[in-house]
């Protein structure tokens, strides 16, 4: 006989059946929103990755791991209005990305999202004011950055020397875009100051210069030279086959590069007089909005102009008072400073790194395993004579995201004769400073199955306040390498490094007065002749590179005192003693906080302060490993206009 149910069990069956589909609806949605995402995050990594030959050749090792083939890849070239039209790109990403559930996502994933759309917002800010960025800075633009990405360019077989040949012939129609451009920029009354027009114009001239084109001896000639060489001693070309690539380089040099770079100083030369003959940001229309938005996408930082002014002011006023206390109390130091004595066991930079390195191991967690346990690698080298007046004092060229074990570092021989200076540098740019923070972060990111948006966004906050952290720290390293042989290396080292943060702090503090406060010439020498700065042709010259390159020095030094800041956030959220005595030099703090940061960041400090408290909550022991969603090292990319991207591998540009 059929039993049919009763109301109870009818009511017990329909309810079951409801939450079960209910589960299975809330199951689906997560899914659904976590792989719409992945996809989301794929798409713009890859489009983001193309943009620039370039950026994609120094990022990318093997193409054909995204299905990608580099030879069809071409210079972004600038088209009219096509900086306004980058706002509403931008605005479309966004779009996107808000269309996907952050709650429904799994915690990883909401992480990323969270870090993602941040970086947008941020972003977007700049978008906003399309005619204030400066592609072409005499210090960091594209004229001056493309000979040494050119010079360093990977050569592992033909194919990659048939695609540089190809960019090559591509820069006349990129620099006509970079002209276009500034072309606007003057019709918006918004074109730079005749004073930074000329050291472009002459920087362009002098940077292919006729002479060294046509005797061979252009520092692009041999160093393309020698890469065919290496080529040829490995049998990837025969003689012959290096002899026509070498005669076809110089052929693109002489007839098509040179001429371009001599157009564009023409193009500018016109244009002189079309700008405002401002000192920064400030004096322009809607300079100072661009500025605060500058700044929280460059630094990562998040406070109101008044409170980076205040964390400023109190870092300059203690370094100054501590830099006084300790020359008075060593009036041996001034003659110290004045005469720059070698105090440190005579070593090469090789050595210095390998020292460096050995001595990160009970302070700083060791770099994770790779899938194929490949060793590091690192080289050195100098840049060239002829590039030194526009190259930095240092700078680490990011390796390949499928590729991380051979890592370069070049030095600017005119600014690192010092051996003190030497190695502080080689620490920023080396070990524990861009090298190793880059290494441990795509290792960690690869053990993780992370998708490597690090590559093509970049929090230089992080990278540089970190690379400035160790970099101060290296000091104390450098007193225990020189005290037993010179006991006066502690207090003038000491010294070294409190004129080295009064300064970046002093010079950080002027960036927000020249393009925040409007600030001139004058008022910045009033300012520094109160610190007894009174040197009218270096404050002339600080002034102008201030003006032309904004946000630089608060990327490094803010950024170093964001850092700071969260170090004593941990020292009281892991530890029961009072806030004002919870310490922070401790080693197996500083191991604890030192993963904290190379597993969450690079990230803006607004995420970091966040996920600190979380990471103390889930584990407060340190074998704990979080995953940080994403290693964004990538090196500067920062102007709103995505068709100036080139320089998006040069990490560090170490300022002095």
């Amino acid at each position: 006989m059929k039993r049919s149910l009763s109301p109870r069990q009818w009511i017990l069956a329909f309810t079951l059946f409801t939450l079960l589909s209910i589960l299975t609806l809330h199951w689906y949605s997560s899914t659904h929103q976590d792989t719409k995402f992945l996809a989301f995050t794929k798409d713009f990594f890859l489009e983001e990755v193309q943009a620039n030959p370039i950026h994609f050749h120094y990022t990318i090792d093997d193409p054909s791991i995204y299905d990608i083939d580099e030879s069809s890849l071409s210079l972004p070239v600038y088209q009219a209005g096509g900086a306004a039209n980058d706002a509403a790109s931008l605005a479309l990403v966004r779009e996107r990305l808000a269309d996907i559930n952050p709650e429904s996502l799994n915690e990883e994933n909401q992480k990323l999202y969270d870090l993602l759309d941040s970086y947008l917002a941020a972003a977007a800010g700049t978008a906003a004011y399309p005619y204030l960025a400066e592609p072409l800075s005499p210090s960091s633009g594209v004229s001056s950055e493309l000979p040494i990405l050119f010079s360093e360019y990977r050569l592992d077989d033909k194919a990659d020397i048939e695609n540089y040949l190809s960019i090559l012939n591509q820069i006349p129609a990129y620099f006509d875009g970079l002209l276009l451009y500034e072309q606007e920029k003057a019709q918006a009354g918004l074109f730079m100051s005749d004073k930074t027009a000329d050291r472009v114009i002459a920087q362009c001239h002098d940077l292919l210069n006729p002479s060294a084109l046509e005797d061979g001896t252009h520092f692009l000639h041999l160093t393309f030279e020698n890469r065919l060489q290496q080529l040829v001693n490995k049998n990837v070309l025969t003689a012959e086959e290096a002899a026509a690539y070498v005669f076809e380089h110089d052929r693109l040099l002489t007839t098509v590069v040179a001429p371009a770079y001599d157009r564009l100083a023409d193009g500018l030369t016109l244009l002189k007089g079309s700008g405002k003959d401002t000192c920064g940001l400030a004096g322009q229309e809607n300079g100072r909005e661009y500025y605060l938005a500058l700044v929280r996408l460059r630094t990562g930082s998040y406070r109101d102009i008044a409170e980076i002014k205040q964390l400023l002011a109190r870092d300059i006023r203690l370094n100054y008072e501590s830099l006084f206390a300790l020359l008075s109390a060593n009036p041996e130091l001034k003659n110290m400073i004045s005469e720059n004595p070698s105090l440190l066991p005579e070593m090469t930079p090789e050595e210095i790194l390998t020292d460096l390195q050995e001595e990160i191991g009970e302070e700083y967690p060791p770099i994770p395993a790779g899938r194929n346990n490949a060793p590091i690698h690192s080289t050195i080298k100098y840049v060239d004579e002829s590039l030194e007046a526009y190259s930095a004092p240092a700078f680490y060229m990011m390796p390949p995201i499928d590729n991380i074990c051979e890592n370069l570092i070049c030095l600017n021989a005119k600014d690192t004769q010092d051996d003190l200076s030497l190695y502080t540098t080689l620490a920023h740019e080396g070990y524990p400073g861009h090298l190793y923070q880059t290494v441990y972060s795509k290792r960690y990111q690869e053990q993780e199955n992370l998708l490597p948006l690090g590559s093509v966004l970049y929090y230089g906050g992080f990278i540089e306040g970190w690379a400035m952290y160790v970099e101060l720290d290296s000091y104390d390293k450098a007193i225990e390498l020189a005290k037993d042989a010179h006991p006066e290396a502690a207090a003038y080292y000491q010294a070294c490094r409190l004129d080295r943060q009064f300064r970046l702090g002093l010079y950080s503090l002027l960036d927000i007065a020249i393009h925040y406060d409007n600030a001139s010439f004058e008022d910045v020498a009033k300012l520094c002749s109160c610190f007894g700065i009174n040197d009218t042709a270096g404050l002339s010259a600080l002034y102008q590179y201030i003006a032309e390159e904004p946000c630089n020095y608060l990327k490094y030094y803010l950024g170093y005192l964001e850092i700071l800041e969260l170090k004593r956030q941990a020292a009281v959220l892991w530890s029961d003693t009072d806030p004002l005595t919870a310490t922070y030099d401790d080693k197996d703090f500083l191991y604890r906080f030192h993963t904290f940061l190379l597993q969450n960041g690079p990230a803006d400090y607004r995420t970091l302060a966040k996920r600190l408290a979380v990471w103390e909550d889930q584990d407060t022991s340190l074998k704990k490993r979080v995953s940080f969603n994403s290693a964004f090292s990538s090196a500067p990319c920062s102007s709103s206009v995505r068709s100036f991207r080139t320089a998006s591998i040069i990490s560090s540009w170490n300022f002095r």
